[in-house]
């Protein structure tokens, strides 16, 4: 298997180089269950953060990432679901199409976590940024809670991401070109 060796704020990984399409590759960055990993880069990512009232993060991936950066500000956080739960009373919910999901799919807020959005300023949180898609429709579901984005970040930024001015990250990650069976290029 071909692998990316990622180095960041001290730490090293080999990330797994896999096809999300016939053209394009990733290194699979998946930071659930990576303790040490989480707990190295949350508190170097929180100090980049502007001034900001509430955090949120979509499940699943950035939940250990959020978690981390919470306790570094010693506050709770919210968690943007991918499906409506039977507890949860007038949640608010938009569409997202991400690189790595190949069918659409939904983030909603419980309506007492709406709420708790509106009139603040919002810090979005997540593991990776590349198309923007989950990160669009994270801030499209604050606006409709009345929030507002202040902050977008990430521990990596991937692919066309890295030219944004309007994203917070630790480090760049590649993208791979499929043009060979044995071999991935890095995308330029």
């Amino acid at each position: 298997m071909q692998t990316y060796t990622l180095n960041i704020c001290g730490l090293k990984r080999e990330l797994p180089i896999v096809p999300v399409s016939d053209e394009l590759s990733i290194a699979s960055f998946v930071i659930l269950g990576d303790t040490e990993l989480v707990r190295t880069v949350g508190p170097k990512l929180a100090q980049k953060l502007p001034e900001f009232d509430v955090l949120i993060s979509a499940e699943a991936k950035g939940i250990p990432l959020i978690y981390e950066v919470s306790r570094f500000f010693d506050m709770n956080y919210i968690v943007a679901r991918k499906s409506i739960k039977s507890y949860m009373q007038n949640p608010v919910k938009v569409k997202v199409n991400s690189i790595t999901t190949e069918e659409e799919q939904i983030l909603c807020l419980n309506g007492r976590d709406a709420k708790k959005v509106n009139g603040k300023k919002v810090a979005i949180i997540d593991d990776v940024i590349s198309s923007g898609a989950s990160i669009a429709a994270i801030e499209k579901l604050v606006n409709k809670a009345g929030g507002k984005v202040v902050a977008k970040a990430a521990i990596l930024a991937e692919g066309e991401a890295v030219k944004r001015d309007d994203i917070i990250y630790l480090k760049e990650l590649p993208l791979f070109n499929n043009n060979e069976k044995s071999k991935y290029n890095i995308l330029k």
